[in-house]
Formats: structure tokens, C-alpha cells, sequence
């Protein structure tokens, strides 16, 4: 009997369809379903990306107004629900509003990470020898450095700014995930299905596309999920030492710099933008955790 037949018998008989494996993709999602930490991380992010998205509609108060008769106002103040910064905005909307610069700055580095790591490590796993020694070797000379020092050292050389922000983290992640995208290449490039396409005269590029690409993949883009929460605490560095954001544009890192000298009189209210970026980077990384603990099915 054909294995890919619907039934067991013919029909008439009584016997039940033949269940069939769901596919991998599908046994993912099911397991992601079952995780209750990790569907919350999701849904917290899938609120912070709409927050992002409709912030400027949704945000009850100009977030750039400013007045002065008005600053520092403490939580629960009459039309400043969140109190107000030192220059009187109102920091609920602030706070609303640099959701989508903050998210940007967090995960726009890790795409384009992504995107470069990716294809080097691809590469250089699957072409071993000389040009894996070029490309690793040279991305082993940025990963010798710090994260934190390397991101400070080339925003400080690239100058203040958003775009010379998103490079250096960029920059600062590329030999992360090139590293990982390398060592998973590698373990595929000596399978079975792989070694029996390059026996059957398939060139390179069709190897990788077709047996190559689609089981690295994964376990790249997990890991690069859980740059995220990284990028995001980076990137708020760097806008709090006054090398990403500039004024006056709502950042929950620039926040924290400007709110620092108001630790003493309003705590809470300073506090707020880092319990933002507390909650995002948490959120980020749980549900990172729960992408690879769905996708690791060994059992």
C-alpha cells in the first residue's frame, strides 16, 4: 500500500483516515501554543509594535509641548497620568511615542545584522577552507571587543546621531550572528541529503537554496531575536551618553539621561523609561527562549 494514501482500506469498510504528521512548521506553532511564558512575551510585543505603529493617534498629549509651570509633575497628576519630564511634556505620551523610535533603534541593527551575518557565516561554513579563514578570522577581530565598548567606541568615532547609531550596532552584531550562521552551516554541509546533491551534480548555489538555507535559517533568526533585547539596552546607551538620539525626540534612553537629575525629587517618574526598556528587552528575550524551545524537537 501506497504510504501516502489517505486511508487505511477502501472505502465502505469503516476504517478511520490515516492521520497524517503534521508538518514541521505546524508542530513549531503547537508547541509555541503550549508555552504560556512565551505567548505572553508575544502578545506583550505585539502590543508594544502596535503602540509603535498608532502611537501619535493614540497619544493623549502633544509629546513636544513643553511648559515650564508644569515640570516635574508627580504620577498621577491631574492630565499627566505619568507625571511630566523636566521641561513639563507630558511623559505618558513621551513614552508612547518613543515606543516606535525605540523599537527602531532596537530592531533595525538586527535586521540588517541579520541580512550581512547571515550570508558571511552561510558562506564561509559551506565553502570552508581559505574562505572561511578570510571572513571568520576577520569577523573574529571585531568579536575580540566588547559589545558595550565597541558600539561606545564607533558612535563616538561616526559622531552623535540615528544613523550612526544604527551602523555601529550593526557593526557590533554582524560577527554574532555570522559566528552562529558558520557553525550551523557547517554541521549541514556534511548531511546525507547534502552530500547526495552534490553527488548528483548540483551546483553550489542550488545546494544552498534548496538543502542549505531553509535548516539554517531557524536557529539563525532565534538567535538573532535575542540580539534584540541587546540592541535595544545598547541603543539606549549610547542615547543615554549622548551618542544616539538627540533632543528632542522622544527616546526612553535619551529619557533616562534627561530624567536622571530628578531621581532624587520624582523617582518614579525617572524610573519610568528604564521599566519601558526593563519590559521590552524581558519580553524580547522570553520570547526568544520560547522560539528555541519550540524548534528544538528532539524529542
Amino acid at each position: 500500500m501506497n504510504a501516502q494514501s489517505p486511508t487505511l482500506a477502501s472505502p465502505g469498510t469503516g476504517s478511520l483516515p490515516a492521520s497524517r504528521s503534521p508538518g514541521y512548521w505546524t508542530s513549531v506553532a503547537r508547541r509555541f501554543r503550549r508555552d504560556p511564558v512565551a505567548v505572553g512575551a508575544a502578545i506583550v510585543v505585539l502590543l508594544l509594535v502596535l503602540i509603535a505603529l498608532f502611537g501619535p493617534w493614540i497619544a493623549p498629549a502633544d509629546p513636544y509641548a513643553a511648559s515650564m509651570l508644569k515640570r516635574l509633575r508627580p504620577v498621577g497628576t491631574e492630565g499627566f497620568p505619568l507625571g511630566s519630564d523636566e521641561l513639563g511634556r507630558d511623559l505618558l505620551s513621551r513614552l508612547i511615542v518613543g515606543t516606535r523610535l525605540s523599537l527602531f533603534m532596537g530592531i533595525t541593527p538586527v535586521i540588517c545584522a541579520f541580512l550581512i551575518g547571515a550570508t558571511l557565516g552561510i558562506v564561509a561554513g559551506y565553502a570552508g577552507g581559505f574562505a572561511n579563514t578570510a571572513i571568520m578570522r576577520t569577523v573574529d577581530v571585531f568579536y575580540a571587543f566588547p559589545s558595550v565598548l565597541l558600539a561606545i567606541a564607533l558612535s563616538g568615532t561616526l559622531g552623535a546621531g540615528i544613523l550612526n547609531s544604527l551602523i555601529s550596532l550593526t557593526i557590533v552584531f554582524i560577527p554574532q550572528i555570522a559566528r552562529v550562521a558558520e557553525a550551523v552551516t557547517t554541521q549541514v554541509r556534511g548531511r546525507d541529503y547534502v552530500e547526495a546533491a552534490r553527488a548528483s551534480g548540483a551546483n553550489a548555489f542550488t545546494i544552498v537554496r534548496v538543502h542549505v538555507l531553509g535548516n539554517v535559517l531557524g536557529p539563525i533568526f532565534v538567535y538573532a531575536t535575542s540580539l534584540v533585547a541587546v540592541s535595544m539596552i545598547l541603543a539606549s546607551g549610547l542615547s543615554f551618553l549622548g551618542l544616539g538620539v538627540k533632543p528632542p525626540e522622544p527616546e526612553w534612553g535619551l529619557m533616562l539621561n534627561t530624567l536622571r537629575t530628578a531621581i532624587y525629587t520624582q523617582p518614579l517618574v525617572a524610573a519610568l523609561p528604564g521599566v519601558m526598556i526593563f519590559i521590552t528587552s524581558i519580553s524580547f528575550n522570553l520570547l526568544s527562549d520560547g522560539l528555541r524551545a519550540a524548534m528544538d524537537n528532539k524529542g
